[in-house]
């Protein structure tokens, strides 16, 4: 006859069932969040049943079949977009990597530290339109625009990253140059930097394939490349030729997603070691 004990019986001390008090309240606070915020729209909820429908008219327009008169100068155009993201990420990359590595706790000084990350709090709250709306004032219609409004907008992001990486990076290297004699510009030379540059790399390889994207949104507001293009065909109608811009912005967005990827891929795991010989 076997005999079987609770764990209270056997006199264990169990800990205590977690309350799910606070999750239960968090989801009906976040639910009725959501609820004012759909009833403040305005909705009608009669034509929704109509998107579905509408959406496959308007794809008929685009794709059926669309226009390829203007390849050559939407091609031209979406380069001049990936000149604006290259130059806007390598901007913000120059800019990023010295103000995050300032801003880093075992680098910058509290009374350096903590003005950078305030700042790059507040321009992550801006958006790149926002910014480009308001350099639109000063540089005018131009792709220049569109290059310096996503290099400024990409250093609050990139600025955050470089300066968590760093402060993630392993203390051995750090402690070996410390006991060497070496300073916080020794440290960060010799330490941090080699240790952190294989993912700051990446974040900058990362940051021009969302520039890629941001391109496109920024020439909407006459920051000039493929984005104009769209949204010029889009206003005058021109749905055959709208669709073949689509085609091209997804096709080399895709494109450029792939070797991006692979290049980061190679950074982060280092080369293949492939076999110099054979033992027969």
């Amino acid at each position: 006859m076997t005999l079987r004990l609770t764990a209270r019986e056997a006199g264990l001390d169990l800990p205590a069932r977690p309350s799910r008090l606070g999750p239960t309240i968090a989801a009906i606070v976040v639910g009725v969040i959501v609820v004012l915020a759909t009833a403040d729209l305005d909705i009608d909820w009669s034509e929704a049943g109509a998107i579905p429908g509408e959406l496959a008219r308007y794809a008929g327009l685009m794709f059926a079949p669309p226009n390829w008169e203007k390849l050559p100068r939407a091609l031209f155009e979406m380069w001049r977009s990936i000149s604006m993201a290259w130059l806007g990420a390598m901007l913000c990359v120059v800019l990023s990597i010295p103000l995050g590595m300032l801003a880093a706790r075992n680098v910058g000084p509290v009374w350096l530290r903590l003005p950078l990350r305030g700042l790059f709090a507040v321009i992550r709250a801006v958006p790149e339109v926002i910014i480009a709306l308001i350099l639109l004032t000063v540089t005018g219609l131009t792709p220049f625009t569109g290059a310096l409004a996503l290099g400024i907008a990409g250093i609050g992001t990139q600025g955050k990253w470089v300066y968590e990486t760093i402060e993630s990076a392993q203390e051995g290297a750090a402690e070996a140059v410390r006991a060497a004699g070496g300073g916080i510009a020794e440290v960060t030379r010799w330490a941090l930097w080699p240790a952190s540059a294989p993912a700051l790399l990446s974040f900058a390889l990362y940051r021009f394939e969302i520039n890629i994207r941001t391109s496109a949104v920024l020439g909407l507001v006459g920051a000039g490349g493929i984005g104009s293009m769209l949204s010029n065909y889009t206003n005058y109608r021109q749905w055959d030729t709208v669709g073949m811009l689509l085609i091209v912005v997804v096709v080399i967005t895709m494109i450029i997603d792939a070797i991006s990827g692979a290049l980061r891929r190679r950074i982060r795991e280092g080369a293949t070691t492939r076999g110099v010989g054979r033992i027969s």
